[in-house]
């Protein structure tokens, strides 16, 4: 049996998109993967940063795309990171951001996410550290983060370097614990040029994360973001700050001066109708605003949200291609060979699995059966997109029951 298939095989039994499956399903939309592609050499070649936005039905492949493009970014030597908006990762709130990024961060070659086993490698006078002290003290907003970074270089008690490095990693240090250490450490007092709010700045932290994995070697940074239609649910202040946020990200040469950094954010397709023209989008921009400066970087994510490319459904002969090739990885993950006609499967979804998601659940339920039983039954596709069986098909409870007397 062929471990790695079963694995790929487990994930889309579950309907959950993940990595494995994004590196062996990686044909499909090739115009759109040339186009992200195209995007990756340009940061990896000139060091120039970039942003798009995509958008897609539901379970048509948006997080699928995502996982692919995570493959791709590393296998051309970038850092990966990989988030989903929710109620606990609000993007109008850039410091929660940033702490579940950092978790879900991954350097080339690392199974583990995180930063902090190269953080620890770089001793004080390591050409790296000089370079990001001065970094963090010359071309941030303010210069906390040298404070913090400089501690942390120097410092000898292991939990006052465990909190430094959780300071990084965005679980923030209090101030007077900061200014504590390093007085200790240099016997010199902190003087902030500016003080550090964790609303106002949390971008130095980005920016810093993507000067250090340049300094490090990797060709680029990659910050996937999933589920940005959830930005639709915020209050309209907050939505505002939200796309002023993402600004930084989608046009980062004039609002945010990351290094090497490519984002992307997926979003569904209905975002346009359901949030930027149903709650007047641009008309709260231009009550909320009156100073056009103020207004540009929002306007400028809200058309970037209205042209984004779209993840077009597969025609037949793709979805038929797909499917085959789930029939081929069931073969090697149980180490024998289907003889299924995907286009059995195909034709059982028409009716209400439109969703390719489904689709491909329907034909691994067929394969699983076949495998175990040497037979399916016709399988039909319910209203939420979940394979079942009819009730004629299924013995009663009655027959196997054995009456003893």
């Amino acid at each position: 049996m062929d471990f790695e298939a079963q694995r790929v095989i487990e994930a889309l039994r579950s309907g959950v998109s993940s990595r494995a499956v994004g590196h062996y399903f990686s044909s499909a939309r090739p115009e759109l993967m040339g186009l992200i592609s195209r995007k990756l050499d340009q940061v990896r070649d000139t060091g120039e940063s970039t942003g798009m936005v995509v958008s897609g039905k539901y379970g048509e492949g948006k997080t699928h795309l995502l996982n692919t493009v995570f493959n791709l970014a590393h296998s051309n030597n970038m850092v990966v990171s990989l988030v989903s908006l929710s109620k606990e990762t609000p993007f109008d709130k850039l410091y929660l951001a940033y702490q579940k990024l950092v978790s879900s961060t991954y350097l080339p070659g690392r199974l583990q996410p995180g930063f902090q086993h190269v953080m620890q490698d770089i001793t004080p006078n390591n050409p790296s550290a000089l370079d990001l002290t001065s970094f963090t003290s010359k071309h941030l907003e303010t210069d906390k983060l040298f404070y913090v970074l400089r501690s942390f270089l120097h410092v000898d008690d292991p939990d006052e370097k465990y909190l430094l490095m959780s300071d990084l990693e965005g679980d923030f240090i209090n101030n007077a614990l900061l200014r504590q250490i390093y007085k200790r450490i240099f016997a010199q007092t902190v003087k902030y040029s500016v003080s550090f709010s964790k609303t106002r700045h949390s971008m130095d932290y980005f920016r810093l994360l993507s000067h250090l994995f340049k300094l490090l070697g990797y060709n680029g940074w990659v910050i996937l973001f999933d589920e940005t239609e959830l930005i639709g649910r915020l209050g309209k202040k907050a939505r505002l700050n939200a796309y002023n946020n993402m600004a930084s990200f989608l046009f980062p040469e004039k609002y945010s001066r990351l290094e090497s950094t490519f984002t992307l954010f997926a979003l569904g397709a209905s975002y346009q109708e359901d949030v930027i023209e149903s709650k007047h989008e641009f008309e709260n921009l231009a009550t909320t605003y009156v100073d056009r400066a103020q207004r540009e970087p929002i306007e400028k994510v809200l058309n970037a949200i209205i042209s984004a490319p779209q993840l077009q459904p597969l025609n037949q002969d793709e979805i038929l291609a797909v499917l085959k090739q789930v029939q081929d990885f069931h073969g090697q993950a149980y180490d024998w060979r289907p003889k299924l006609d995907v286009r059995e499967v195909l034709k059982a979804s028409e009716n209400r699995g439109y969703l390719l998601r489904t689709r491909i659940r329907a034909a691994v339920e067929v394969l699983d059966q076949l495998y175990q039983y040497g037979q399916a039954g016709t399988i039909q596709i319910n209203a939420l997109g979940e394979p079942e069986y009819q009730e004629e098909e299924l013995p009663s409870l009655e027959s196997c029951i054995i009456d003893e007397e």
